[in-house]
């Protein structure tokens, strides 16, 4: 499997898990679907990552690296997040906006591995990714209910990331499949 094939999973499964932890808190009626909605989007994004081995013609798309620099982001945003969720729990005491503080953390992320990367379409996931989990902290400063707080910065972002891999592997598919 690639590196690009890899970086797909990798947002699926996170996406998968920001709707599935947050879908829990809002009613059944909507928290089941929504759940079942996404398992079956990774399913489906499972089969495409996995179906689709044909390499990108040369030049087409920069391929996805797991250098240091990627592991410098990624050790910022776990020590930012780290540091953020404790400030939280010990000093806001407001667990219930932790979902909002992790959805900006990997929000923010987004635009490292942008930079790292190359792949200027990373900043539009960073953005709402971002955006959601700002709201999420404004929502639950002003004394939103968990469930918004949940259904702002989690089951958004999640939908955020689920699409967003969709959207690469699908533009992948038709670069692969465009006449060189």
């Amino acid at each position: 499997m690639t590196r690009d094939r890899t970086a797909g999973f990798i947002g699926g499964i996170f996406g998968v898990v920001f709707i599935g932890v947050n879908a829990g808190s809002l009613p059944p009626v909507v928290g089941l679907p929504l759940r079942a909605l996404a398992v079956a989007a990774f399913v489906g994004l499972a089969v495409v990552l996995r179906r689709d081995r044909a390499p990108l013609p040369t030049g087409t798309a920069p391929t996805v690296g797991f250098g240091r620099r990627y592991w410098w982001v990624v050790a910022v945003e776990a020590v930012v997040g780290v540091a953020g969720i404790l400030a939280i729990r010990f000093l806001w005491h407001a667990p219930q906006v932790t979902v909002a503080w992790i959805a900006l953390v990997v929000g923010l992320h987004f635009f490292g591995l942008a930079a790292v990367w190359r792949l200027t379409a990373l900043r539009w996931l960073g953005a709402g990714m971002s955006a959601c989990g700002a709201a999420g902290l404004a929502l639950g400063a002003y004394g939103a209910s968990p469930a918004t707080i949940a259904a702002i910065a989690g089951v958004a972002p999640g939908a955020l990331l689920l699409s967003s891999v969709w959207w690469g592997a699908l533009n992948h598919a038709e670069r692969r499949d465009a006449p060189h």
